[in-house]
């Protein structure tokens, strides 16, 4: 039997591009399982911080913090929310900025790795997106973190235990390592079988051509 195709993703959870290229990731894998000859396939997050230095408690707004650090007007923050906004409506995400609580996501990471050794890391992931852009939750606290892991199924004290002992902190270094490896300087990115580098949230009918495209090239 082929083995599965691998397909490792460098995301941030704070970053709304990435849920858009998982949800387009998603539903592009999803229109190839009816092929004759669907093809296999394996997902896994790795990940990458685009603001590491961003405070847990931010003061202030997700246009405020776009406008400091990007150089851009208030109103250009906004715009670029409600273009994006938009998009992963496309999608079938709904985006609320406007509660939105920007934060520190090193400890989303290391719940990630948590979840990913519970064999929970999809839906862990899931979850955190949701949380973050749909519902206006806090996902930097260890407290939030924990009841978000518990909602998934992993067992909250061992998911409080490994948060406080920064237990997975390695393991997230280590994604950032293999990024920087990579020559990776923006997410989404997918390596696709350990051969192809696909870049930014693509449509998901380029994800269903791709696995097709690998797929094939396995059976040889």
């Amino acid at each position: 039997m082929t083995d599965a195709i691998k397909i490792d993703v460098w995301s941030d959870i704070a970053c709304p591009w990435c849920y858009i290229g998982k949800r387009n990731l998603e539903n592009g894998l999803a229109a190839t399982a009816d092929d004759a000859d669907a093809p296999r396939v394996e997902v896994t997050y790795h990940s990458f911080e685009l603001s590491p230095d961003t405070p847990v408690d931010f003061e202030g707004d997700i246009s405020a913090f776009l406008a400091e650090h990007k150089g851009i007007s208030r109103e250009q923050a906004a715009q670029m929310h409600e273009h994006v906004t938009g998009i992963a409506a496309k999608s079938g995400l709904e985006y609320h900025f406007d509660i939105l609580q920007h934060t520190n996501t090193v400890k989303a990471h290391e719940l990630l790795h948590f979840a990913k050794e519970q064999g929970r890391q999809l839906e862990m992931s899931e979850r955190l997106m949701s949380a973050y852009f749909t519902e206006g939750k806090h996902v930097g606290r260890i407290d939030d973190l924990v009841a978000l892991a518990a909602e998934v199924g992993l067992d909250a004290d061992a998911a409080r235990t490994a948060l406080e002992e920064g237990r997975y902190l390695a393991a997230v270094r280590a994604d950032q390592a293999q990024a920087q490896a990579y020559g990776i300087q923006g997410v989404p990115f997918f390596v696709i079988d350990g051969k192809y580098g696909v870049s930014g949230a693509q449509p998901a009918e380029a994800f269903s051509q791709i696995a097709r495209q690998v797929w094939a090239e396995k059976q040889g």
